[in-house]
């Protein structure tokens, strides 16, 4: 039988798993009796995690949000994921978030099992820069416009142009995009009557958040469909290139009869 810390360990892992255990459940996974798993919880309890109980016949034990993070217990793939994600993250140009993100990945690491620390390697997200660092976008900024987007509510921000030139615009936020290390913002312009793409570090929103609206249906396939066509539209003149090659065409193919 496993030592009550460790099996405390295996509680709390199947309690972030699914919002809610029976204690037959809980004991049959362990091995244990019921009334083990009732004085484990209440250990747990008395550690400051808040495990509750429900009560009926759906009933059992739910692990809410408390005062600090409960240790998580990741699987293999879980873990590779939760690595490079840090990795993108460090390197995502969000001011106050890289260097949180490094931190993270530091600790992650060197916990990582040699065999998921490989995985991670051969996995690993390489960003190459562009020829003029792109702006940092912060946080807070990022939190405020996904909110909106995630609650579909209107949106009003001074905009500064590529030409310098500020403006107040409406809009109904639709969703946030990350393209060549900048955040767009994909909304609907309602001064305008047509979708805009804005750059998320010329936004200066002004507060209070607005009313809700109904979300509308982007032109193309997704927004990040059309980022990309209007991040090309800021480039109006396009050419052809033909390169003439120097190796001689290969001679024609004869039929033998």
């Amino acid at each position: 039988m496993i030592g009550t810390s460790a099996r405390l360990l295996r509680v709390l892992g199947l309690l972030q798993v699914r919002r809610t255990w029976s204690g037959q459940e809980i004991a049959h996974r362990l091995g244990v009796s019921s009334r083990t798993v009732r004085r484990d919880a209440e250990k747990l309890r008395e550690l400051g995690y808040p495990v509750a109980t429900v009560r009926g016949i759906a009933g059992g034990y739910r692990l809410g949000a408390g005062a600090q993070l409960p240790p998580l217990q990741l699987d293999d793939d879980e873990a590779v994921a939760i690595a490079i994600t840090l990795r993108t993250a460090a390197a995502s140009g969000v001011t106050g978030v890289g260097e949180t993100a490094l931190r993270a990945l530091i600790k992650l690491e060197q916990v990582l099992p040699s065999r998921l620390r490989n995985r991670v390697n051969a996995l690993q997200v390489r960003m190459v820069p562009a020829a003029a660092p792109a702006p940092g976008v912060d946080a807070e900024l990022l939190t405020l416009i996904g909110t909106a987007c995630r609650d579909h509510q209107r949106l009003r921000f001074d905009y500064l142009g590529l030409r310098g030139v500020s403006g107040v615009r409406e809009t109904e936020p639709h969703e946030l995009i990350t393209w060549a290390s900048r955040w767009y913002l994909v909304a609907w312009d309602l001064d305008r009557s047509d979708w805009s793409t804005f750059q998320v570090d010329r936004i200066r929103v002004r507060l209070p958040i607005g009313p809700a609206f109904s979300p509308r249906k982007v032109p193309r396939a997704d927004a990040a469909s059309h980022v990309a066509r209007s991040v090309a539209q800021m480039w109006p003149d396009q050419a052809a290139v033909r390169l003439r090659s120097a190796l001689k065409p290969a001679p024609p193919r004869r039929t033998v009869k």
